[in-house]
């Protein structure tokens, strides 16, 4: 173990107000370069403070913000992938946290404590290796994620074109069979339209306000940060923050907090269920993303799970109903239309819940096309491999720590490397 100071090629942590540094090469003491590890220096919540990211490099010449912390190692004796790692690991963190100080709302680290924490220093051909087979399987995270992104592609576009564009609906009725659709299908689809008091829609089918096809619907939670009396149990809450992060099958930063039974009893959320936005956006991002609840995605925590107090928990009639909302809520947010139901308040976007679940109209097919629809769907977005792609998360966060003890030997895992925690 050796002081972080004693790995930097010349001192880099420094207090520097980017804001007043302008973009030039020639000020080279403040440009970024590839294999700079980057640590926050501030955060509202504990477990930001100190987050360690690395810069890969950029094209264009790159500063960092004041908010940020530098660190340039050595690169004759350290692999800065190598630290990456270890600062997002486990035993990384944890020496991060002993450093963190408590401010007044926020926490924060300084450079003058994070050059002198101790981290493993092992020869630098054991950290290029290391770094190397870890590297490797954050690239199989990456694919598993496209992937993932592909197939919700997939599920939208059918969507799209069965609920939005009706493309069945007009195939049939110039008389077309409708494209990459069996004869079974496509017989189940109306061959005309007809007028609605709300407008057109397939002969059969209705528009129907997103609220009346719940059940069920409240506001979120956020309870205590510590257990109390009338804070007894303990519960992972879903900011709106979080949802990139699920949807992506991202390290989750989701807090664990304490709140009452009776308030749980209405907020927990079940498999089906949909978690909605109503608070927060920006001029450049509007409130209403929204989040599929599974029950892949519920057993990655291991307490009850709700919405904070910025989100809502939205219960469809139906799973079947709720697979048609779900992919309806994506939709309309790509699009941008969730802008219509947003007003401002004191600097905050708010969601206008009761005018979207009273105006927003969803196209309601027959029971027989909806059934289809979650049939085809359900496999598309219930991420079969969401599970591997949590192993692989645990197995790169586990592997160096044993790695590093000498309680794995690399050769051990360079192959098959899941295979060790088997």
């Amino acid at each position: 173990m050796v002081n972080m100071g004693e790995l930097f090629a010349y001192p880099r942590i420094r207090n520097i107000s980017m804001d007043l540094v302008p973009i030039d090469v020639k000020e080279h003491h403040y440009l970024l370069e590839a294999g700079d590890l980057l640590f926050a220096r501030q955060s509202l919540v504990l477990s930001g403070a100190g987050q360690c990211s690395i810069f890969l490099g950029n094209v264009a010449p790159t500063v960092f913000e004041s908010h940020l912390i530098r660190c340039r190692l050595n690169p004759i004796r350290s692999n800065p992938l190598f630290y990456f790692y270890f600062f997002r690991s486990p035993d990384g963190r944890r020496v991060i946290e002993a450093i963190v100080e408590q401010g007044a709302g926020a926490s924060g680290i300084r450079g003058s404590d994070l050059v002198n924490v101790q981290v493993p220093n092992p020869p630098k051909q054991i950290q290029d290796e290391v770094a190397g087979l870890l590297g490797s399987i954050d690239d199989r995270i990456t694919l598993l994620r496209e992937t993932n992104t592909t197939l919700e592609a997939i599920a939208q576009a059918l969507f799209k074109s069965w609920f939005v564009d009706f493309d069945p609906v007009h195939a049939k009725m110039q008389g077309r069979s409708p494209e990459g659709m069996d004869e079974a299908t496509a017989a189940l689809f109306p061959d005309s339209f007809e007028e609605s008091e709300l407008g057109a829609v397939p002969k059969g089918w209705k528009l129907v306000p997103f609220g009346q096809l719940l059940s069920h619907t409240i506001g979120g939670d956020w309870g205590s940060d510590v257990a109390d009396e009338k804070n007894d149990t303990r519960v992972a809450i879903i900011r709106g923050t979080d949802i990139p992060d699920l949807q992506t099958n991202a390290n989750s930063r989701v807090p664990v907090r304490y709140t009452s039974q009776k308030k749980l009893a209405g907020r927990k959320l079940e498999d089906g269920d949909l978690l909605l936005e109503v608070s927060g956006g920006s001029k450049d991002q509007p409130t209403g993303r929204s989040l599929f609840i599974s029950t892949a995605l519920l057993s990655q925590f291991e307490c009850p799970v709700e919405p904070a107090s910025f989100c809502r928990l939205l219960r469809p009639v139906n799973k079947e109903v709720g697979m048609l909302l779900a992919q309806h809520l994506t939709y309309i947010y790509a699009q941008g239309k969730t802008w219509e139901y947003q007003n401002q308040s004191t600097g905050i976007a708010n969601f206008q819940t009761t005018h979207f679940l009273e105006t927003e109209l969803v196209a309601c097919p027959s029971d027989d096309v909806l059934k289809v629809f979650t049939e085809t769907v359900q496999p598309l977005i219930a991420r079969a491999h969401l599970t591997q792609i949590q192993e692989l998360t645990s197995l790169r966060d586990t592997l160096l720590p044993r790695l590093i003890s000498g309680q794995l030997e690399l050769h051990e895992v360079q192959t098959h490397p899941e295979d060790v925690l088997a």
